[in-house]
């Protein structure tokens, strides 16, 4: 997300002209690379809300979403970035987030998922628990999903115990993340 223009046009083998004749704007760039990886994961979280179990719907969905993150790092880094609302990418992040915010309340309605848990303490657990495999990845690659699993058995209604502040809410956090 952060690397330099004439960096990625070299890479790509092709000038910094042809790359800003193309794409005007990094978000151009990002919109063009990651908005259909993006849509991807918003089916995801369809067919998880499909799920008769709204537990399993919700792990079917997080892991999923981890298992996207770990096989791209493009897809890793869109999650915690908040891009101009208007681009590509951000509506398909508004649509999944819209989404997995109806899995989260309907796991807590169901008694499943803890109450006190917010959208904003997932998404940031899970890319956590992501980010944290990175180091151990060669030698231990699908390490992550034993980490996520313990993620999800502690977000569990009956393992909860009271939580020591409060969560982030949802506008800063997208400031937090904003797109610089």
């Amino acid at each position: 997300m952060e690397a330099p223009l004439e960096e990625i046009a070299r890479r790509a083998g092709v000038s910094i002209g042809t790359l800003y004749n193309r794409f005007p704007s990094r978000v151009d760039l990002v919109d063009a690379a990651l908005t259909e990886l993006v849509e991807a994961s918003v089916r995801i979280a369809e067919r998880a809300l499909a799920n008769p179990d709204p537990w399993q719907g919700l792990v079917d969905h997080f892991t999923a979403i981890a298992e996207l993150q770990v096989a791209d790092r493009g897809f890793t880094d869109i999650c915690v970035y908040a891009l101009p609302p208007g681009s590509a990418t951000e509506r398909a992040k508004r649509r999944g987030a819209e989404l997995t915010l109806a899995l989260c309340e309907r796991a807590q309605r169901a008694g499943a998922l803890r109450p006190d848990v917010t959208l904003t303490d997932l998404g940031l657990l899970v890319w956590a628990v992501v980010r944290a495999s990175d180091g151990v990845r060669a030698v231990a690659p699908r390490v992550w999903r034993r980490h996520l699993a313990l993620l999800l058995d502690g977000l569990r209604s009956d393992a909860a115990h009271p939580l020591p502040g409060q969560p982030l809410d949802p506008e800063r956090l997208r400031q937090a993340m904003a797109f610089r």
